[in-house]
Parts: structure tokens; sequence; C-alpha cells
């Protein structure tokens, strides 16, 4: 266990020094010192960090401690990209997001040292869900929502704007996980079979054609074409996660597809942007005044400048690319660190999608499967569509790669993830002791209990009321009925019944 505890103070302070060198070649190269706020910025976070890992160490003893580095080196390496931009833009975002990465630990801390137990959140599920769709809708409030790139995804607070829907994915997350943990046995059972393929049946399909729908309508209402793909894409994972059934994932390619061909006809946002992928360096495309492919081009060409090794930190020009600190911060890393740059964040996201992938598999819960499996999905889908989108394997889908792009909604959201994610480790991680049960099938056990006693009852209200029918029948029924004339036979039966009795008594005390 000691051994243990020093590896991952190993791995947190060996991702600190990396951080550290990274921010000390970015301010050698620009100032030959280090500015004392982004000194006191970067220290405060380190300590939280620190704090963070003590907190884990007490309150979550068994969670998984490899996710914890690798969140805070893809954290330094973006906030480094940003604040290297910021050189050539004259801005100071870095410094902000600094700030929202320590607002993020402190409720990260907070959240570790609340939630013992992540099982409770089953109980809120349909809680979540409303509280998931407001935050989903709430920036098509007048006066409180704001539009900017065609996309009305952010509400106002002051003079910052704030991205609900990074938190809705969490709490529909919750909600999906509960519905299908609770309706499994039913969305499992198979229908007709078609070419060897088991279809479900018509009346379960409810649930994938509300959420299609609701997909749709984020689509149409917002203009927000990554954040509609993003809550299907986890629905239908879940779903299949939770049934096993290839059925399911065959449905919602389908329903994808006729979803992407239908918007592409529909919205000329969505058309643009196909056009984009299918035709980026055509002059009629790059040169329109709406939708142009030029911040696609200009991004691939930053990636094309870097080569294997990369121009070097601050020897690059990813200030020319719009969004290049948000959007675009993967062709910015790319320009200066190289494919080798890359590909080491990309295994960097591997083993965390990796660790919640083993977390999901190792936890006898089946809510917590769900919800991990779920949540990882939800950080695979990102990377993949951000990162396919700059290399032209897929249209733009306006999403962002977690931990690194500008932006406190969507780096709070992921650091709560990851804080999640970290909890259900530390359950699938617990060792059981001998003779007892589980904390999961202590609980498991309390929920069937509770089920049959409400099933009992529920029975036993339907008794009564068939009685009360019963009798409330049969105060209704005439005086001249049968039940006299049964009573009166039976009695005379009874008499003549004893009579014989005692006629054979007499007889046997004659002889």
């Amino acid at each position: 266990m000691i051994a243990n505890r020093f590896r991952q103070i190993g791995l947190l302070l060996f991702s600190m020094v990396i951080s550290a060198i990274a921010f000390f070649q970015l301010f050698a190269h620009f100032n030959n010192y280090f500015s004392s706020s982004y000194v006191i910025a970067l220290s405060t976070a380190a300590v939280l960090f620190f704090v963070l890992w003590l907190l884990l160490l007490k309150f979550q003893p068994y969670a998984n401690q490899e996710i914890l580095p690798c969140v805070l080196l893809l954290t330094a390496i973006g906030t480094m990209m940003i604040a290297r931009i910021d050189y050539d833009k004259k801005s100071s975002v870095a410094l902000w997001q600094i700030i929202w990465v320590c607002a993020a630990l402190v409720l990260t801390c907070i959240f570790v040292v609340v939630l013992r137990d992540y099982r409770v959140l089953r109980r809120f599920s349909y809680v979540s869900m409303v509280i998931g769709l407001a935050l989903l809708l709430s920036p098509m409030i007048p006066k409180l929502g704001k539009e900017s790139g065609g996309a009305r995804i952010w509400i106002g607070i002051g003079s910052h704007t704030v991205q609900p829907g990074e938190f809705a994915k969490l709490f529909l997350a919750f909600f999906f996980a509960a519905y299908l943990f609770n309706h499994r046995d039913q969305l499992a059972v198979g229908g007709k079979k078609v070419a060897g393929l088991q279809l479900p049946r018509v009346q379960d399909m409810g649930p994938l054609v509300v959420v299609w729908v609701a997909a749709i309508g984020v689509l149409v209402v917002q203009h927000d074409l990554g954040t509609s793909l993003m809550f299907f894409a986890m629905f239908v994972s879940m779903l299949y996660v939770a049934t096993g059934r290839g059925s399911w994932l065959l449905i919602g390619g389908i329903a994808f597809v006729v979803a992407a061909v239908v918007s592409v006809k529909l919205f000329a946002h969505v058309g643009y942007r196909v056009d984009d992928w299918l035709h980026p360096f055509d002059a009629a495309v790059y040169n329109r005044k709406y939708g142009s492919s030029y911040q696609l081009v200009t991004g691939i060409f930053g990636l094309a400048s870097g080569g294997l090794l990369g121009t070097g930190i601050g020897q690059g020009h990813p200030g020319l690319t719009p969004l290049g600190n948000s959007d675009f911060i993967y062709s910015s890393l790319g320009e200066e660190l190289g494919l080798t740059g890359l590909l080491a964040v990309l295994l960097l996201y591997l083993i965390i999608i990796t660790s919640g992938l083993l977390t999901a598999m190792k936890i006898k819960d089946g809510f917590g499967k769900l919800l991990a499996s779920g949540l990882v999905f939800t950080m695979a889908f990102q990377v993949f569509t951000v990162v396919g989108g700059l290399t032209l394997v897929l249209p733009m889908t306006g999403l962002t790669m977690p931990y690194m792009a500008a932006g406190g909604s969507s780096l709070v959201a992921n650091y709560l993830l990851a804080a999640l994610l970290i909890v259900i480790s530390n359950e699938a991680n617990k060792p059981e002791p001998e003779g007892e049960l589980s904390n999961t099938m202590q609980y498991e056990a309390m929920e069937l209990l509770n089920e049959r006693n409400a099933q009992k009852r529920r029975e036993n209200e339907k008794g009564r009321h068939t009685q009360s029918d019963l009798h409330d029948r049969s105060g209704d029924e005439p005086a001249t009925s049968n039940f006299p004339l049964v009573t009166a036979a039976s009695s005379e039966s009874g008499r003549s019944t004893s009579s014989t009795g005692n006629e054979n008594i007499t007889e046997e005390g004659a002889q």
C-alpha cells in the first residue's frame, strides 16, 4: 500500500515537473522571466492539486489515481498554449483559464468529499432529467441566452458567458443510467429477426425516439450540431451497454444518418460545414462570406507546418488560426509540438478512457457500470469528433477538446466528470470483506426488498378493493336469495346425520 502511494505521488510530481518546464520555456522565450501573476496563479493550482490528491487518499482510498495526473498534464498543456496565443493577440485568456482551473479543483474537492457513494444519484433520476433539460434549453430564454457563430448555446452572466449544455450532459447521463438500469430487462427483450439480427420490439423503441427527437430539437432551435450528436451518441452507447444488443446500435446509426441527411438539406450552417469538409480548398468555398473554410484550412496548414517534432514552443504562428485557443487548439498544438506532441496528448486521453472502461467492467453495480461507460464514451466521442474534424475525417461539429480548450464551463464540467469516474473506481477497486456482503450487494438487496414490499402492498390493496366490490354487489342482492335455502338444507342434512349416528350408537349399546 505504501509503495502504491509513492507511485501515485510520483506520477503527480512528474506531471507537475513537465508542466513547469513547458511554462518555463514559454516565458523564457518571450520575457526571460516568470510573470508574478502567473507564478501566483500556477502555484495556487498546484497546491489545490495536492489537496485534491490528499482528499482522495482520505475519502476515496481505492480510487484510480492514474486519471488525476493525466488531467493535470492535459490542463497544463492546453493552458500553456492559450498563454502562447495570448502573446500574439495581446490578451489575458490564460490567466482566466487558470482561475477556472482553481474553481474546478475546489468544486472537485467538495465533490469527492460529499459524494461518498455515487449510487445516491440514482434516487434523483427524474430530477436530473428536469435539471438537464432546463440547462439545455436555458439559452433560448429571451435576454438571457447569447448567440455566437450562429449557435445559441450560451447564457450571459454579467460580462461573462456560461455554456449550460456542458453541465446538462452530466445530469442527463445520471438520468440515462438510472432509466436504462431500471428498464434494462424490457429493453433487452428481442423482437423479430431480420437478416440474422434480432431487432427490439416496437413498443420498446419509445425512449430512443424521444431522445432522437430531443437531439433534433436542439439542432433546430439552437443550431448546435455537436451537442445534439453528443447527447444522442451517449444514449445509444449506454443503451447498448444496458442490453448487449447490437440492433440498438444499428437503429441508432440509421437514425443518425437520416438526421444528418435531413439537417444538411434544411439547415444552412450544417450544409456549410459539410461543404467545408468535402471541398475545403475550393476557391468558392474558401472565399464565401458565410460558412467559409478559411478557418479549417488555416488549421490544416498549421498542422502541416509542425511536421514530426513541431516548430517548438513560441516558434510557430498559432495565432493566425481563428479560435486557435479553443475550437482549434489541437491544430495550434500540432504546429508547435508536432505529430509527436499530438500523439502524446492522445495517449493521455487514451489512459483516462481506458481507466474508465476498466472501471465500468470491474464494477458490479449496474447503475455504476452504465454511468461510467456513458461518461467515458462521451469524452471519447468528443475527442474523436474534434480530432476528426480538424483532420478532415468528419465535418466540424463545434465541440472542444476536454481539459485543454479555453472556456470555464467545459473545464469545470469535465473536471466533475473525471471526479465521478474516480468515485466510481473507488467502489470498483474496493476489496470485499470475507463473509460479508459488499455495499453494492447490500444496496441491490435493499432495493429488491423494497420492490417486493411495495408489490405486496399493491396486491393487498387490490385484494381489499376486490372484497369491498363483492360486498357491495352482495348488498344489492334481493332478500329471496338461495343462501337461506342452502343453509336450511345443510341444517336438515346435519340433523339427519346426527340422528343416524345416535341410532347406531343405541344399536351398538343394545348389542
